[in-house]
């Protein structure tokens, strides 16, 4: 029931961004879009199997979309129609009036669930208003999110929070990269192994083999004998989605430890203000200019999207915030390339990957190459975020405020 409610809601997010831009000249208004559910959910059957509060969180999200795109400092992109194997399964629960939810025991809760009825979840944190002793405020909302491993509840939650004293530890630079996840300018750097192990590893290239394979056979098959191997298929693809979610649950594990023991130790963390969408495009080009290094480039793009840079900086600037400390993006050119002693910057001194060896004779500073770019970035002067992001962006060339009606 949850997978068709999850369905019926892509779906009607793909009804409203066609009702909403097909409109030439303008926007459809709040009004008509709610008026165009509503008929659409007398209409047509399927759609009635998603909840008439959760059609309206749709709306909402689809309205709050636009509102980020032409916002000048959310780096949101344009809202666009969402595939049905590459959307993340969601359902809205905008009202916690009818969920009631009840402790069962120490491990397991129980809420109501529209048109699912009541459904136990796995109890993980104290929730306001719900647990005895737990902290003051009151549920808001609920959403449902599905993964490789099932379906998960998240609550939105409204509390009462003091303002954080200022913290009183010392500055830091952090430089990111592939082989030392995170170095400090300190010394120090912060490391994680693989996040499958050796077993898994084989295991995961064991299946995606077996995939090429069962694809190509399906298109040789035809009738019943091509739905038989499409099934096959599909399971031999959930496979390999659990290993990688098993992967992706490792990295945020590390990362939110991680996170939290810099935030708490340091009270103003610097980084480099990078482009990561640049930094990993392709570098295939065009046939009439065809690029240089594309197995390289292949695998260099995917080891920095393995390491989620950007969202290491998300969960240190609200984790940095709530303790009192602050983020400060800085301009990423020349910090792996200067010399933090002499101020002498030159290619040249970056004799291999791992190794600085300042050219200047007067200085002839050496060391790891990465812990000169973190005391670069440290002695940088930058922009303070927020939780929220950047707080000095310009308006962007592509977000125009959108047409008169």
């Amino acid at each position: 029931m949850l997978d068709g409610q999850a369905h019926a809601a892509r779906a009607l997010w793909n009804l409203l961004h066609e009702y909403f831009t097909f409109r030439q000249g303008r926007f459809a208004s709040l009004k008509e879009c709610d008026e165009a559910i509503r008929a659409a959910r007398k209409e047509i059957d399927w759609l009635g199997r998603l909840p008439a509060q959760a059609a309206q969180a749709v709306l909402k999200t689809y309205r709050q979309a636009w509102a980020n795109f032409f916002n000048p400092g959310h780096p949101a992109g344009r809202p666009a129609f969402k595939a049905r194997l590459r959307s993340r399964m969601a359902v809205d629960v905008p009202q916690a009036r009818d969920l009631q939810i009840k402790r069962v025991n120490r491990r397991w809760g129980a809420v109501n669930l529209p048109k699912a009825g009541r459904a136990r979840f796995r109890w993980t944190k104290d929730l306001p208003g719900v647990t005895l002793g737990g902290p003051a405020g009151r549920i808001t909302g609920a959403r449902l999110v599905k993964d490789a491993f099932g379906w998960s509840i998240v609550f939105r939650t409204d509390t009462v929070v003091a303002s954080p004293a200022r913290h009183a530890g010392p500055e830091v630079g952090i430089d990111r990269g592939v082989k030392v996840a995170l170095a400090l300018s300190d010394g120090t750097s912060r490391e994680h192994g693989p996040w499958l192990s050796a077993g898994e590893r084989q295991r995961l290239r064991r299946l995606e083999k077996k995939a090429a394979r069962q694809k190509e056979a399906r298109h040789k098959a035809a009738g019943v004998t091509e739905r038989s191997r499409a099934k096959r298929l599909i399971r031999t693809y959930d496979q390999i989605r659990r290993l990688r979610a098993i992967a992706k649950r490792r990295a945020v594990d590390w990362q939110h430890q991680t996170t939290t023991e810099l935030a708490r130790t340091f009270s103003v963390i610097k980084v480099e203000d990078l482009r990561i969408t640049n930094m990993i495009r392709s570098a295939k080009g065009t046939v009439e200019v065809p690029g240089k290094n594309v197995a390289a480039k292949a695998g260099l793009n995917r080891a920095i999207s393995e390491q989620a840079w950007g969202r290491t900086v998300t969960l240190l600037e609200y984790k940095s915030w709530d303790r009192g400390g602050r983020v400060v993006k800085v301009c990423a050119p020349g910090t792996s390339q200067t010399c933090h002693r002499c101020g002498r910057r030159e290619a040249a001194n970056r004799e291999t990957r791992a190794v600085f060896a300042c050219k200047n004779p007067a200085c002839g500073w050496i060391g790891h190459a990465d812990t000169n770019a973190a005391i670069n970035i440290a002695n940088a002067d930058g922009t303070p975020v927020s939780g929220r992001g950047d707080l000095g962006a310009t308006r962007s060339a592509k977000r125009q405020p959108p047409r008169a009606a």
